[in-house]
């Protein structure tokens, strides 16, 4: 099996059992070692009083794209925090993708940089997301 087989196994089991990125309809695809990228048609439940996409979706959208982009070691790894900038609007209709890519892990730590695009290729968001692994249970504090 090869690298790439591996982080795509370890990501659709994480997938599998992620009820919050599945029920809103997100798909993981194009998993490779530390990069991941993943689709979101945006509803028109998603729409803001603004009659635009809440930027709480768009962030989710991000947010799954970082967790498959730092799990495909098959680590148990969970965001310890990000920053998030909104640079075009999204509305209902569009079909978004973000591409995750880890930059940097350094012990149990990561950064991941995650751009969101409308296929045109407009970009929608820039996120730097904080990453980190989880202790095995018993190990102490993660």
């Amino acid at each position: 099996m090869t690298d790439a087989d591996q982080a795509g196994a370890a990501v659709a089991a994480m997938m599998s059992r992620d009820r919050a990125s599945g029920t809103l309809g997100i798909t993981v695809h194009s998993v490779e070692p530390g990069r991941a990228s993943a689709e979101l048609v945006m509803t028109e439940t998603m729409v803001n009083g603004h009659g635009l996409v809440h930027g709480g979706y768009v962030y989710l959208l991000a947010d799954t794209a970082m967790a498959a982009a730092c799990n495909t070691s098959g680590v148990t790894t969970v965001s310890a925090g990000a920053d998030i900038t909104y640079c075009e609007p999204a509305h209902a209709g569009d079909v978004l993708v973000a591409e995750a890519v880890e930059r940097l892990r350094f012990g149990r730590s990561a950064l991941v940089d995650v751009t969101v695009r409308r296929p045109d290729g407009a970009v929608i968001a820039e996120m730097r997301g904080r990453a980190r692994e989880l202790r095995p249970a018993g190990g102490g504090r993660a």
